[in-house]
C-alpha cells in the first residue's frame, strides 16, 4: 500500500478507473518516490480526455485544457491531471503547436524530457519504466528520452532543467546529453528570460550545487545566459565548494559582490526580475558590505528585514566570509535592539526644527535624523528626547 501523499490521491485514480479509463501517477512524484525524497506535487496521467474529467469530478480547474491538462481538487488538495498525448512540433520552443490525445501511456512517456521523469506508477505501486529510468536513478545519471538533440530543440529550457536536476539530485549528465547541450546551448537565447530565471534559481539552491557547477562549466551553457554571457569568468572562477543560494536576490547579490563592475540594476534588468527582488538584492548587498567592514552589529540587524536573515547568512557563506553569525545570534540581537523602526525614535523632524529654528529646512534634517537613529540603534545614544537634544546641542548640524 502506498503511503502519503499517494494514499490520498488514490481516490482520484479510482474514480477515473471506475469510469472506464486508465490512470497513473507520473513524472517527478514517481522519481522522488523511488529516490526516497519528499514529494510535493502528485501528478496524474490518464486516458480520459479533459472534458471527460470535467464531467466526472465536481471541482475541476481547466488550466491548460488545450494541452490536455486540468486541475482536480480533492479533499483540499490539487492534482494536475493530464490526458495521455503525443506532441506535434514546437515552433515557439515551449508548447507543441498541437497535441493528439491517445489511449495508451507508452507513447505519452516517450515524449517526456528525461528518463528519470518518464516513469508511471499505478495505485498498487507497480512502476512502468520503458526507458530505464530506474537504472539511471541507480547510476545517478540524467539522460534524455530518445534523441537529446530532438528533445532540446523541442524546448531548449530542458537544457537548463537538466543542470537544475543535477544540482538538486546530485546526478551527472550522461555523455550524449552533455554533448547535445554543448551543441545546442545557443538555443537558450530563444527562451523567455523569466523561464530561465525560475530554473536557475532552483539550480543555485540545490544541495549539490558545487558538483553541478562543474557540469555547467563543462557544457558552457552559462555563456548563453543573461549577464553571464558577457562575464563567463564569473562561473568559471567558482570553486567546487560553492554553497547554495536560495533566491534570485541572493544570487544577484553574490555575483555583484564578486564583481561590482556589473551593477545590481544590470542583473535585475537583464534577468527581468521583479521590483521586490531588486529591493531584496540591494538590502543584502548593503548588509554584506557593512559586515565586511565591521562584522555583525546592530545596524545590520536593524536595517535588514527578518525574512532576509537566512539569505544574508547564505551569501556570506558563499563568499567564504569569516565569523559568519548564526541565525539565532541575529534573532537575539534583534530582540535586544533599542528600537525596531524610525517611528519608535523619541525625536522627529518637528523636534529638529524646534531645536534649530534659525536654520532653513533642507536635506540636512534627514541626514541628522539618520545619524541619530544610527547612534540609538548601536547604543551610543539613549532613545530619550532630552538626551538626544543634549547630544545635538553639542553636535549641531553643519550647514555649508
Amino acid at each position: 500500500m502506498l503511503d502519503s501523499p499517494f494514499k490520498e490521491a488514490i481516490a482520484v485514480l479510482n474514480h477515473i478507473e471506475e469510469h472506464g479509463h486508465e490512470a497513473y501517477f507520473v513524472g517527478g512524484c514517481v522519481r522522488d518516490y523511488l529516490l526516497g525524497r519528499e514529494i510535493r506535487d502528485v501528478d496524474i496521467a490518464t486516458s480520459a480526455t479533459p472534458q471527460f474529467i470535467q464531467k466526472i469530478f465536481d471541482k475541476v480547474i481547466p488550466v491548460g485544457i488545450e494541452h490536455g491538462t486540468v486541475i482536480v481538487r480533492h479533499q483540499q488538495t490539487s492534482y494536475e491531471v493530464t490526458t495521455f498525448r503525443i506532441d506535434g512540433t514546437y515552433s515557439d520552443s515551449r508548447h507543441p503547436d498541437h497535441v493528439a490525445f491517445i489511449s495508451k501511456i507508452d507513447k505519452d512517456l516517450k515524449r517526456r524530457d528525461f528518463t528519470i521523469n518518464a516513469m508511471a506508477m499505478d495505485k498498487k505501486g507497480k512502476v512502468i519504466d520503458l526507458y530505464q529510468g530506474r537504472e539511471d536513478i541507480s547510476d545517478k545519471v540524467i539522460r534524455t528520452v530518445g534523441n537529446g538533440y530532438d528533445r532540446f530543440k523541442e524546448d531548449p529550457l530542458r537544457m537548463v532543467r537538466a543542470l537544475r536536476f543535477a544540482s538538486q539530485l546530485g546526478f551527472t549528465l550522461d555523455s550524449e546529453t552533455q554533448k547535445q547541450i554543448k551543441t545546442l546551448r545557443r538555443e537558450v537565447n530563444t527562451i523567455a528570460v523569466e523561464r530561465i530565471a525560475m530554473e536557475m534559481e532552483k539550480f543555485f539552491a540545490g544541495n549539490y550545487i558545487a558538483d553541478a557547477i562543474k557540469e555547467l562549466q563543462l557544457t558552457g551553457l552559462h555563456k548563453n545566459l543573461p549577464v553571464l554571457k558577457q562575464k563567463p569568468a564569473m562561473i568559471d572562477a567558482l570553486q567546487r565548494e560553492q554553497k547554495p543560494l536560495f533566491t534570485l536576490a541572493e544570487m544577484f547579490a553574490f555575483f555583484h559582490l564578486l564583481d561590482p563592475t556589473v551593477s545590481i540594476m544590470t542583473w535585475i534588468r537583464e534577468w527581468k526580475a521583479s521590483n521586490q527582488t531588486k529591493r531584496d538584492t540591494i538590502k543584502l548587498v548593503e548588509a554584506v558590505r557593512e559586515f565586511q567592514e565591521s562584522g555583525i552589529q546592530n545596524w545590520i540587524v536593524y536595517k535588514l528585514p527578518g525574512e532576509l536573515y537566512e539569505g544574508f547568512i547564505r551569501v556570506l557563506v558563499a563568499l567564504s566570509c569569516q565569523a559568519v553569525p548564526s541565525l539565532q545570534e541575529m534573532y537575539n540581537m534583534e530582540d535586544d535592539l533599542p528600537i525596531m523602526s524610525r517611528q519608535q525614535l523619541c525625536f522627529n523632524g518637528n523636534d529638529l526644527i524646534e531645536l534649530f529654528p534659525q536654520i532653513a529646512k533642507g536635506p540636512w534634517m534627514q541626514k541628522i535624523l539618520i545619524e541619530v537613529e544610527y547612534l540609538v540603534v548601536i547604543k551610543e545614544l539613549t532613545n530619550d528626547k532630552e538626551k538626544i537634544k543634549e547630544w545635538l546641542k553639542w553636535n549641531p548640524p553643519e550647514i555649508s
